[in-house]
Formats: C-alpha cells, sequence, structure tokens
C-alpha cells in the first residue's frame, strides 16, 4: 500500500472518530448554567434564578458581565418585563455577596457597533450565517419593518456586543423558548440554528430536558415510571391521582418518550392534554398532534400509541374505562420505531 493511500486512511479514520464525538458532545458545566439562567428568568422564577445566579458566581462558570449579557438577550426572547426582573434579581444577588465580602470576577465589556457599519446589512448577514441562508418569513413581506428590527437590533446591536460567542447566545434562546407556551414554531426554527452552528443532538436534548417548566405538571410529577420502563421509549414518570372508583394517573413524558404500541381490552381509555406538546396515533391512522385541552378516547381493542414531541415535555391524564365484565388489561406491543416517530414534527 502507497504512503498516501496509508495518510488517507489515517485521516479519514480521525475524521469520522472526530464528527462521532461532536454528534455524542454534552453541554459544559458553563453551558449549562446559560440554559438555567435563560430559562428561569423566561418562565419568571425569581427565587430559583437567585439560586443559580449564586452557585454560578461561586463555581465561576461565568463572569459578572456574560450573565448580564444573558440576561439582557432575554428582553428579545420573554419581554423586558421578565428581562429587567431577572437584572433586579441579579443585582440583589450582587450586593448581597459584595455585603459579605464576596468580589467576584467583572469580566470584558461588551463592545458597540460603530455609528458608520450599515446595521441592517450586518444583521442580515449574522442572521443567514446562523440560519445558513438569507431567507426571511412571509412576515417579513407583511410587516417590514419587524425584520428591519431583528436585523438591526437582535442580530447587529446585541450580537457585535461579542461576550458571549453565537453557540452561547442560541443556547440561552432556545432554553428561554423552551420555558414559555405558543411558541413551539420559533422554539423549532432556533433548535435548527443550534444544529447549524455546532450544537450535537445530545446537547439539544440536554437543553430541552433542563429548561422545561413541566418539572412541576399541574397534577405533580409523581416518581420515575420504572415498573413500566420497558414499555417506554425514554424517561416517563407517573402520579397515580386515584384507584377509587375510576383509576386515575398523571403520566409526564420527557421530550422524545413515547410509550409502546398497545391494546387495552376489555375497556378504552380516555387522555386530558394538561401541558406541552405530544402525539396519539392509532394503528393505520396518522398521528394526531396533542396540545393542553385536547381530549382523546380510545376505544377497546383499538391498537396504539401516545407519548411527546421531540422538543418538548408532554402530560396527559390517563383515566381508564372499566372493562364491563371487569376483566381489563392491556396488551404491549413493539416498539414506535425511530424511522416512523421522527417523520412526525
Amino acid at each position: 500500500m502507497s504512503l498516501k493511500k496509508i495518510f488517507l486512511i489515517a485521516f479519514l479514520f480521525f475524521f469520522s472518530a472526530g464528527a462521532k464525538d461532536m454528534e455524542n458532545q454534552k453541554l459544559s458545566d458553563r453551558q449549562k448554567d446559560i440554559v438555567l439562567i435563560a430559562s428561569n428568568t423566561a418562565n419568571g422564577n425569581m427565587d430559583e434564578l437567585k439560586n443559580i445566579l449564586t452557585e454560578t458566581l461561586d463555581n465561576k462558570t461565568l463572569t459578572v458581565n456574560e450573565i448580564k449579557e444573558i440576561l439582557v438577550q432575554m428582553y428579545a426572547y420573554c419581554g423586558f418585563p421578565r428581562s429587567l426582573n431577572g437584572i433586579n434579581a441579579f443585582l440583589e444577588v450582587i450586593n448581597e455577596r459584595k455585603a459579605n465580602g464576596i468580589e467576584d470576577k467583572i469580566g470584558i465589556e461588551g463592545s458597540i457597533i460603530p455609528k458608520n457599519v450599515d446595521k441592517n446589512k450586518y444583521g442580515e448577514n449574522v442572521r443567514a450565517e446562523l440560519v445558513g441562508s438569507k431567507q426571511t418569513g412571509t412576515y417579513a413581506k407583511f410587516v417590514p419593518v419587524i425584520d428591519d428590527y431583528l436585523k438591526e437590533h437582535l442580530f447587529a446591536d446585541i450580537f457585535a456586543r461579542g461576550i458571549l460567542t453565537r453557540q452561547e447566545r442560541e443556547i440561552a434562546t432556545i432554553a428561554a423558548l423552551s420555558s414559555r407556551k405558543g411558541v413551539e414554531a420559533q422554539r423549532k426554527g432556533h433548535i435548527a440554528i443550534g444544529k447549524n452552528i455546532g450544537l450535537s443532538q445530545v446537547q439539544i436534548d440536554e437543553i430541552l430536558k433542563i429548561a422545561t417548566t413541566l418539572k412541576n405538571p399541574l397534577f405533580g410529577l409523581g416518581q420515575k415510571n420504572d415498573a413500566y420502563a420497558k414499555y417506554f421509549k425514554g424517561q416517563s414518570y407517573l402520579n397515580i391521582l386515584t384507584k377509587e372508583g375510576v383509576m386515575t394517573c398523571n403520566v409526564t413524558f420527557e421530550p422524545g418518550c413515547r410509550n409502546n404500541w398497545h391494546i387495552h381490552h376489555g375497556g378504552g381509555q380516555i387522555l386530558l392534554c394538561t401541558e406541552g406538546r405530544g402525539y396519539y396515533q392509532e394503528w393505520g391512522k396518522p398521528a394526531r398532534e396533542l396540545h393542553p385541552g385536547d381530549v382523546v378516547n380510545i376505544p377497546a381493542e383499538t391498537k396504539h400509541w401516545h407519548g411527546a414531541a421531540k422538543d418538548s415535555w408532554f402530560a396527559h391524564i390517563a383515566i381508564e374505562v372499566p372493562a364491563k365484565n371487569g376483566k381489563g388489561s392491556t396488551e404491549w406491543c413493539e416498539e414506535v420505531s425511530d424511522g416512523e416517530y421522527n417523520k412526525l414534527k
């Protein structure tokens, strides 16, 4: 074998190994703190935010100015009130630490975009690099001024400040959008941006799990659903609400979690969707997307599955419909394949 071929084989080996490492890359402690700060600011949990800010400063994963930058960016994704509340909470933490004789690292100051720079063009180029193209949504034609605001302020004024990397800013954005309801389309778009600038699917999954507000669902998270774990792909949680009269449980699914195909014999089941986004599918029929307030009536003897969307936690109340002869049972079948599941939005 020629020396040239040996070098080529070695290059391909190390390249493929490096690509595999990138695919499995996990969030660093610094990135996890960015997620926690952004998500708690977005969902308005100031008490928890103060705890996170204190731990972050203690662990020295972020400087004071880096934290300020996350909180400032949040106004673009959850509004000035939440952003200002987060900044005020941070100020309280800083003042308390100073009173206790703790001096935290301030870090570098942000840059201001030069006055002679065309901010519209600058922002357009930054957005194109993030998205991977210069295409804009139909909203830009309908209300052009909002697109100018996005380009000139968000992608120019804020992104030009530096301090945080573009990937870190995208982590904060995905975390904020994952903590808010009604912004699924925007979250999906920013997940695509995150992947385009180097975030792995493993990192995306971690952001979604950390940032979710469904750690405290309406009817309680309950315990890990270990007794039925072999019938689920991913992690689910079970909180039995009552066994009296009609068995009723709260089931919570982490992003991407779903149960196997299964059949309720004798009696059916009713699902009351309470939080997040999920799916229900009957054998031979298209999947139905589920949102809070949706009701699913599952007839007996119907093969089906249900679970969370890839980018959202999901919770529903499961109500058993008693079998007429009192001998109801559940038959568990094959897994919902990744191929089938990944076709869903």
